[in-house]
C-alpha cells in the first residue's frame, strides 16, 4: 500500500490517497522477477429494474487491483490471474469485466490492452474558474432552472442521450425511461440543481446536476479530493439542435453557479470512445482523473 500510494501521488497530484482493499475474493501473482502481488475481486449482478443498468451490464466481476509501483508487469500479472479465475464463472452474454484506474497511468494502461480492455468510461474534473461567457447559440436561447412541471420534457431529453450513448458505450436498456423517470422526478421535486434550455418556449437542452462532499471515510473520497463537489450527471441537447453552442451556454451557467456556491470542482463522466463527448467536454476544462476500462461479455476477457 505504502508503494501504491507513493505511485498515486506521483501520477496525478488530484487523486486521492490509495484507498484499501474492499471485501471480495483475493487474487495474488508474481512478476516475472518473483515480486509478489495482489488484487480484490468482487461480483455484482443487477435485477432487471436498477438503474444501474443504464451504464452497467447485468453482471459485472470489478478488479481492485494493488500492483504497488511494479507498473506494466504487476498489472499484467494480476490480469493473467483475473482470466484464470474467470475460467471458473459462467458469465452470461451480459456481462462485463471491469476496472477503475487512474488515467494517467500508462504503464498500467498498456496492460489493460493487452488483455482486451477498452476505456469505456471516464470520471473527469475541472478545478478552474467558470470560462467566461461563450458565443451565444445562433438563436435566441433562455435557461432557466428546471420544476416538477417540467419532468415530461426533460424525461424525454434525457432518454434522448442514451439512442446515442448506446452507439459507443453501454447499449441502453428497453426500459430506459422506466430506469430514469424515479430519480429525476426525485431530484426535480427537491430542487435539485437541474436546468433546462429553452427555444421560444420549447425545452431544447438539459443539464440534471446535483452536489456530492467528499468527506473523510465516504465513498467519494476514494476517487476524488475533500471538499464540496458539483456533480455534472446528464448534459443534453435535443437532436436537432446540436452544434449550435446549447451545450456551451448551459455548461456556462452551471461552472458559475456552483462556483458562486462554493464548489472545490465540478466532475462527471463521459465515454471516451464518443466523438462529440471526447471533445466538448476537453473543450470545458475537463480532464480524466480515473478511467473505467471493461471488456463484454466478461469471457472475451484475455
Amino acid at each position: 500500500m505504502a508503494a501504491q500510494r507513493a505511485r498515486f501521488a506521483a501520477l496525478d497530484r488530484l487523486l486521492p490517497e490509495a484507498a484499501g482493499p474492499p471485501d471480495g475474493d483475493l487474487l495474488e501473482a508474481a512478476t516475472a522477477d518473483g515480486t509478489r502481488v495482489a488484487a480484490v475481486l468482487r461480483h455484482q449482478a443487477y435485477p432487471a429494474d436498477s438503474p444501474e443498468l443504464l451504464s452497467s451490464a447485468a453482471e459485472v466481476w470489478q478488479l481492485f487491483p494493488f500492483p504497488g509501483d511494479t507498473g506494466t508487469a504487476g498489472m499484467d500479472a494480476l490480469l493473467r490471474a483475473w482470466r484464470s479465475r474467470m475460467d471458473g464463472e459462467r458469465p452470461g452474454a451480459n456481462s462485463a469485466c471491469l476496472v477503475n484506474w487512474p488515467s494517467r497511468d500508462a504503464e498500467a494502461i498498456r496492460a489493460f490492452l493487452d488483455h482486451g480492455l477498452a476505456p469505456i468510461s471516464a470520471l473527469a474534473v475541472r478545478t478552474g474558474p467558470p470560462e467566461p461567457d461563450p458565443e451565444p447559440p445562433a438563436a435566441a436561447v433562455r435557461i432557466r432552472r428546471a420544476r416538477a412541471a417540467d419532468f415530461d420534457a426533460a424525461l424525454r431529453l434525457t432518454v434522448s442521450t442514451f439512442d446515442y450513448t448506446g452507439l459507443v458505450g453501454s447499449a441502453a436498456p428497453a426500459n430506459t425511461a422506466d430506469l430514469l423517470a424515479p430519480g429525476l422526478r426525485r431530484r426535480l421535486d427537491s430542487g435539485a440543481p437541474v436546468w433546462l434550455a429553452e427555444r421560444a418556449g420549447t425545452p431544447i437542452g438539459l443539464a440534471e446536476c446535483g452536489w456530492i462532499e467528499a468527506t473523510a471515510d465516504s465513498a467519494a473520497a476514494e476517487l476524488l479530493p475533500l471538499g464540496r463537489w458539483g456533480y455534472v450527471n446528464n448534459v443534453v441537447t435535443s437532436p436537432e439542435c446540436r452544434g449550435g453552442g446549447v451545450g456551451r451556454a448551459l455548461m456556462s451557467v452551471v461552472h458559475a453557479e456552483f462556483h458562486r456556491e462554493g464548489a472545490r470542482g465540478t466532475y462527471l463522466y463521459y465515454n471516451p470512445p464518443s466523438p462529440l463527448a471526447s471533445v466538448f467536454w476537453h473543450r470545458q476544462g475537463y480532464r480524466p482523473l480515473w478511467t473505467m476500462w471493461e471488456v463484454r461479455p466478461a469471457t472475451a476477457l484475455r
